[in-house]
């Protein structure tokens, strides 16, 4: 999965002990994630406060150039203001009871949720999980190209009208689902975990789920 919270050129990288480091190729920042918070990393993206620091600190640094200086520079084009989808509120408008339901992966619960996710697992790591993730002015190009660096081709679907993918894991185990909101997008990931029985295309499960949060957003 690519890393939201670092912005285009950040990756996740696998560590020893089922540990993940979020590393931006522009920026010097680093972001450990445990196993203890997310689990099986397939379609989670986090939201870091060490995002929200290093745009202050440039901020600052733009402001602090004196007058004399930013007068004598040519004037640059305003930036175009990407207005925001609809809202697709916590963990995507759906309950704890709804996902048990829908996924039917069993007593799952939820083990991780911030402003932008949610993780809900059976049995800690490796275990059936589900994730949901929503994406502010990301492009969901960039997930669908991603999913296919990952051999899980990408097939195009439309949920409650709204256009998006579903990519199955060869496996048969992982299913990633992602839905335009404009520009956009949100992800509902399911997967049977290393030693599960389940059966089933885990794409109908996500596609489910999918189906209640563009029933309700705001």
């Amino acid at each position: 999965m690519a890393c939201p919270a670092l912005g285009v050129g950040a990756s996740w990288r696998r560590l020893r002990y089922a540990s993940w480091m979020c590393i931006a190729n522009e920026v010097d920042i680093v972001i450990l994630v445990g196993p203890a918070f997310l689990g099986r990393v397939h379609g989670m993206r986090i939201m870091s406060t060490l995002v929200a620091g290093l745009a202050c600190a440039l901020a600052l640094t733009a402001c602090g150039a004196g007058d004399d200086e930013s007068s004598s520079r040519p004037s640059r084009p305003v930036p175009k203001v990407v207005p925001l989808g609809p809202f697709v509120g916590e963990c995507g408008h759906v309950t704890d009871d709804e996902v048990r339901d829908r996924a039917g992966l069993g007593q799952i619960s939820r083990v991780f949720k911030n402003a932008v996710g949610c993780n809900w697992q059976s049995a800690g790591l490796n275990s059936p999980s589900v994730t949901f993730a929503s994406y502010r002015g990301s492009p969901i190009d960039r997930e669908r190209a991603w999913v296919t660096t990952r051999g899980r081709p990408p097939e195009q679907i439309t949920v409650g009208g709204r256009s998006g993918f579903a990519a199955l894991d060869p496996s048969g185990l992982i299913c990633d689902l992602a839905v335009q909101l404009d520009d956009d997008f949100f992800e509902w990931s399911t997967s049977y975990g290393n030693f599960s029985t389940i059966s089933g295309n885990p794409c109908d499960r996500s596609r489910a789920l999918a189906e209640l949060t563009v029933q309700r957003l705001g």
